[in-house]
């Protein structure tokens, strides 16, 4: 090898070129690690309604790690995605040393059992209830069946708008049966379904005889029971016991 030039010429070619990538490599790696590059700016844009920056400090800061060229952006949005009230965050680098977020809130519908709220879309997620700037309706049921409880409530709200009530309470037991509050006061036991037609048919029968019940009994209806097959019953303020089964109009 040493008595040919052409190889001794590709060896120090070679040699110079690993030498300038030494030098690429080191001058990037001390690049890399200079102050300026130090995350110092968090920008949040998007549904920043409930964000704020004590939050922001607690939640996401500490899980920061390294700068505007090694942060990790996966972990980042992980983080912002674990604060109260986020759906969904997206994050990208400044230069030279911020990140910019946008964030995507949940759209409360509900309250969810004793310490949750359920989203317009069904979603399940954990925010301070405190935080609300209005009544919403309470919502229950076995795990998993969050999504189907939404729907159920605007079924709800159709069914008995012809009575001029709105569903406050939507409940499905762990049998899978369906208890309606609502906002006239009166507590409504659906049952549970036979059939895609079932809980429809039922509030069909209260809504259609509601004229003749209010003018038999009064407007003030505390409880209405619709899981008889051909008919329902009521109880009405200061009545001890539920009525009889009324016919309705199937």
């Amino acid at each position: 090898m040493w008595n040919n030039v052409r190889q001794l010429n590709l060896a120090t070619s070679a040699l110079h070129v690993l030498f300038v990538v030494a030098l690429v490599l080191a001058g990037g790696l001390w690049l890399v690690q200079r102050p300026s590059f130090t995350l110092r700016e968090i920008r949040i844009d998007g549904d920043t309604e409930h964000i704020n920056a004590p939050t922001v400090r607690a939640s996401v800061v500490g899980k920061l790690k390294g700068n505007f060229f090694t942060v990790d952006l996966d972990a980042a949005r992980q983080a912002f995605e674990q604060m109260p009230w986020v759906r969904h965050a997206s994050v990208r680098r400044v230069w030279p040393n911020a990140l910019a977020v946008t964030l995507e809130a949940y759209k409360p519908l509900g309250t969810w059992g004793s310490d949750q709220l359920v989203s317009v879309d069904g979603e399940l997620f954990t925010a301070n209830q405190g935080e609300l700037d209005q009544d919403l309706p309470s919502f229950d049921g076995p795990d998993g069946t969050a999504q189907e409880v939404v729907a159920r409530y605007h079924d709800f709200q159709k069914w008995f708008a012809p009575i001029g009530a709105t569903p406050e309470d939507v409940t499905l037991s762990p049998r899978y049966a369906w208890t309606v509050k609502l906002s006239n006061g009166m507590q409504v036991e659906l049952g549970r379904e036979r059939n895609s037609d079932t809980l429809a048919d039922r509030t069909r029968r209260l809504t259609a005889a509601w004229q003749a019940v209010t003018q038999r009994w009064g407007k003030d209806i505390e409880y209405a029971d619709l899981r008889y097959p051909n008919g329902f019953a009521i109880r009405a303020a200061g009545m001890r016991f539920i009525s009889e089964p009324v016919k309705g109009k199937k």
